[in-house]
């Protein structure tokens, strides 16, 4: 065989391969699809005192793992004790003013009784003196200086009945419905809430992150003073649009991540993303702006799914670990074998990079 003619065959060799491994990857990315954009995250809370106050001590340290309602760290509680007790205290003179008030009705229910009694009397020598004017046996001086009387005494019955209505209003309601007292007893409420605020706990299990507090620094309600880094686990993995054509929740995954070379995680599909950033429309009142671009094919859109591991993991990975996902949506024993030699080989590269 002449040198020309080995050439030539290595030529349609290398067609031949390359339109073999074309096929392949055409294939693959509908039968077999996987990606390297893909990460594992974890929930991150916020940190931060719901009241002012100075840090009295720290209970634990940075990067150090802590179970839901342990307790992070411990505002000087001298301040809310103060305001609990001064809560007590409106409370118990709530009470005090109410029985003020009962007194003070009791008093003014006297008063109208009296003026009702005077009223009546009046009322009713009002009337003899009447008849006795008409008559002419009494003066109309004294039967006018009756009347004027029986008038003066008919407003100081409004005015008695009048003062009840004022101080019985004032009272409220009797028992513990009375406002003054609900206003009282929620007041407290939130004082000795404020008092638990002072301990601050950690909502949920988690390893905390960038815990840089010591004891005398004074915070403010709602500044965040260190990161928890929750133990519950996401990975998010970007494709294709057109590799999750057959894909459905539930399929088999296996996960391979970057710290954890050589193994890898059995898993199924959780979730799929409604869409994708660039697909949110806002009403902001402007016109469409058209994307331009002078390519004849642009870059693929990327879909985001969501994985679950079926077996837990054998290293604490933290927040942003990179992972690769192959994904066997079909019920084929020739793609899954493809499949999980593909990702065999991701894992075993990852050795190297």
């Amino acid at each position: 065989m002449t040198p020309d003619q080995k050439f030539a065959r290595r030529v349609q060799a290398a067609i031949v391969l390359f339109i073999l491994l074309f096929a392949y990857f055409l294939a693959a990315d509908l039968w077999m699809p996987i990606t390297p954009q893909a990460q594992l995250t974890r929930p991150v809370l916020r940190i931060a005192p719901r009241v002012d106050g100075q840090v009295l001590d720290v209970a634990v340290a940075n990067n150090q793992h802590v179970a839901a309602g342990q307790l992070l760290f411990r505002l000087d509680p001298e301040p809310f004790h103060l305001a609990v007790r001064a809560a007590e205290l409106e409370l118990e003179q709530a009470g005090q003013d109410n029985l003020q008030l009962d007194a003070a009705i009791a008093a003014a229910q006297a008063d109208r009784t009296a003026a009702q009694a005077s009223a009546n009397e009046l009322q009713r020598e009002s009337a003899r003196l009447g008849r006795l004017v008409q008559s002419q046996h009494v003066s109309r001086q004294l039967f006018e200086q009756t009347e004027a009387e029986r008038q003066a005494a008919q407003a100081r019955l409004s005015a008695a009945g009048a003062r009840v209505r004022e101080l019985t209003a004032q009272r409220g309601t009797q028992g513990d419905d009375n406002l003054r007292l609900r206003q009282a007893r929620n007041a407290l409420e939130r004082a000795r809430l404020q008092l638990q605020y002072s301990e601050v706990r950690a909502e949920r299990a988690g390893t905390l992150s960038n815990l840089q507090l010591s004891a005398g620094a004074f915070l403010h309600a709602g500044n965040p003073v260190a990161a928890l880094v929750a133990d519950e686990t996401d990975i998010s993995a970007d494709f294709r649009e057109k590799a999750l054509r057959y894909v459905r929740l539930e399929d088999e995954a296996s996960v391979v991540f970057d710290a954890l070379p050589g193994h890898i995680f059995a898993a199924r599909v959780s979730a799929l993303d409604a869409g994708v950033k660039e697909g949110q429309l806002d009403a902001n009142g402007d016109l469409a702006a058209p994307t331009i671009s002078d390519r004849w094919v642009r870059d693929a859109q990327r879909q985001r799914l969501h994985v679950s591991l079926s077996e837990p993991l054998t290293y604490n990975l933290p927040s942003g670990a990179k992972a690769t996902v192959q994904l066997y949506p079909h019920d084929s024993q020739l793609a899954d074998l493809f499949g999980r030699l593909q990702i065999q080989l991701i894992s075993l590269l990852h050795y190297v990079y």
